[in-house]
């Protein structure tokens, strides 16, 4: 049965006080009257759209969808823009951003008269930063994805984002492709808006966010074009309003049994390694301490992809066809027994009841967990010396020849002198190499750029060499693929064991026994830790700053220390005096 509650905007608009005269009046400057307000539900509609995002660039409209469905049951629908984030365009990397998003979305619906939230968002970072902010403020809440892009095209031939990217790139390099047809690639490899259409990081976290159960079911795989969206933004609108009679928060969702469910759906989708660091701090703000790295490593070796999707699966297939059949809802279906089917959602019913009569209409698109893409989950993560905090590595995407390897390191501490290598088409490098880039991690980027899928050097494309072992402290899209070491903790910028290796020193993967070791001595470590001084600081004022200063490293999630929920209670509600 609905509950009646007092409403929380009614502390701003209900008094017969000096305060509540000012604010009525300054609604009414806007040309509403107490007939929009009075008794309602204040919705906000958190809107990352941008010109400088394409992925959110329908938006525009369909924010007015979402105020139809709060309009039809009794809210009333105000936007509020906030930052946004297309991880393509911002530099040196979004994540540097995601934190200060995260605090702004928290912020922004504490001290406004809001009861209840509807987040717009789906390029990379914008998901897991409005998810943040969302928590920490626990008003009701449901969360919009934009939806993937259509499939690209180019003289006939299906395009994938990132993917095809990096492979025709490596083409381009080698010669062996004209620039006509790289410009027909340049010019149809994202043809309208929505997120990669890949299995990347944007389409990953949208169905973490779906597994978690703070968006409608089915809401992350619909085709950012397709009327189904405009549709469900609607329902988002709808929905919302009764989540405020029901009192239905962040809170009462998004339990331990919610995160494992998020983490088996990511590794049956091949997911992109970016959501081992935003699931974690996720966790972290939903007061989970105990939900971190062992369990994607644990869930990874019992649950297989199924997803056959690129970067993973075949080329052949994209999120426009992971859609048409069936979606992320006929996906868990066949996730069942390792799924907890009780957990509550957004819809008011459980997980189970959601999914109940989902079917599949594709069975090598979906496939079944006894015929896999790739036997485990999408992520490994690796411990050693090397990386005592752990790193990841995605064995699906990568060629398996390197999933046991040992070679000689090369080793960079920076960008440009990487790429000084890689463009030497004489450079003195092998496949057998490993190549290692420090200095790129949480501080060290700072905000671990994308740099981690490092280009594979100029030489060996043109021997027709296509994958070897790279290790960084850095981060990659989710679009990519390769046998790249990532999100290496401790980072070498704060002086973790990557800080002390050397061009030369031999360095072992072993992926199926999780291991990564770098083949140094103790006493030999302890006397290049002795010489070894941190490089300076990377921000003397601002944001950066901030960010350098309280950020926490990749196994914890780069959360900021000072927003964990342990740091301490929040503000809590604003006086209004």
């Amino acid at each position: 049965m609905t509950r009646l509650l007092k409403q929380r905007s009614q502390r701003w608009l209900a008094n017969d006080d000096f305060r509540s005269f000012n604010h009525r009046s300054r609604f009414m400057q806007m040309g509403y009257d107490r007939g929009d307000w009075e008794g309602k539900p204040i919705v906000a509609i958190m809107n990352s759209w941008s010109e400088f995002n394409p992925c959110h660039m329908h938006f525009r409209q369909r924010v007015d969808d979402v105020k139809r469905g709060v309009l039809q049951m009794g809210g009333f629908p105000l936007e509020m823009p906030t930052l946004s984030l297309n991880d393509a365009i911002v530099k040196p990397s979004a994540l540097l951003y995601r934190n200060m998003m995260a605090m702004e979305v928290e912020e922004m619906i504490r001290c406004y008269p809001v009861d209840a939230v509807v987040l717009m968002g789906g390029c990379d970072k914008t998901t897991p930063a409005m998810l943040l902010g969302a928590i920490s403020a626990d008003l009701p809440t449901i969360f919009l994805p934009a939806g993937p892009m259509l499939r690209g095209n180019s003289q006939g031939q299906t395009l994938g984002s990132g993917s095809d990217a990096f492979k025709f790139w490596d083409e381009r390099r080698a010669g062996r492709i004209t620039e006509t047809q790289w410009e027909g690639i340049v010019s149809g490899i994202a043809r309208g808006p929505g997120t990669c259409m890949t299995m990347g990081t944007a389409s990953t976290m949208t169905g973490i966010a779906e597994a978690l159960g703070m968006a409608l079911p089915g809401a992350s795989s619909i085709p950012a074009v397709d009327a189904g969206h405009q549709r469900m933004s609607t329902q988002a609108g709808r929905r919302i309003v009764q989540m405020v009679h029901d009192d239905l928060r962040p809170s009462a969702i998004l339990t331990r049994d919610a995160f494992l469910n998020a983490i088996v759906v990511a590794m049956a989708m091949g997911c992109s390694t970016n959501a081992i660091i935003h699931v974690i701090a996720l966790a972290r703000r939903a007061g989970l301490k105990d939900v971190g790295l062992n369990d994607f490593d644990r869930i990874s070796r019992d649950v297989p992809v199924i997803a056959n999707i690129r970067p993973n699966g075949d080329s052949r297939y994209l999120m426009e066809d992971f859609y048409y059949a069936g979606g992320l809802p006929a996906l868990m279906t066949r996730l069942t027994r390792h799924l907890r089917l009780d957990a509550m959602t957004v819809s008011g019913q459980s997980l189970g009841r959601n999914i109940e009569d989902a079917k599949v209409h594709d069975d090598d698109v979906i496939r079944t967990p006894e015929r896999p893409v790739y036997r485990e989950g999408s992520l490994a993560v690796l411990r050693g010396n090397l990386a005592p905090g752990g790193c990841v590595i995605k064995p699906g995407a990568m060629s398996e020849k390197f999933l046991r390897h040992r070679g000689p390191a090369v080793v960079f501490d920076d960008y440009p002198s990487l790429k000084k290598m890689i463009d030497d088409p004489e450079a003195d490098v092998t496949e057998d190499h490993v190549i290692i880039l420090r200095n790129a991690g949480p501080k060290g980027g700072p905000g671990m750029p994308e740099w981690g899928m490092i280009p594979l050097p100029l030489k060996l494309v043109r021997q027709g060499v296509r994958d070897m072992l790279r290790i960084s402290d850095a981060r990659m899209s989710g679009t990519s693929y390769g046998a790249c070491v990532l999100h290496v903790a401790p980072e070498a910028y704060v002086g973790g064991t990557l800080a002390l290796a050397r061009t030369g020193d031999m360095v072992a993967v072993d992926v199926p026994s999780r291991t990564i070791h770098l083949d140094v001595d103790e006493p030999e470590l302890a006397r290049r830790r002795a010489r070894w001084s941190p490089p300076p600081a990377r921000y003397a004022r601002g944001y950066g700053r901030m960010f350098i200063e309280h950020i926490l490293q990749a196994d914890d999630g780069c959360d900021m220390d000072f927003l964990l929920t342990q740091a301490g209670e929040s503000a809590g509600e604003p006086d209004i005096f």
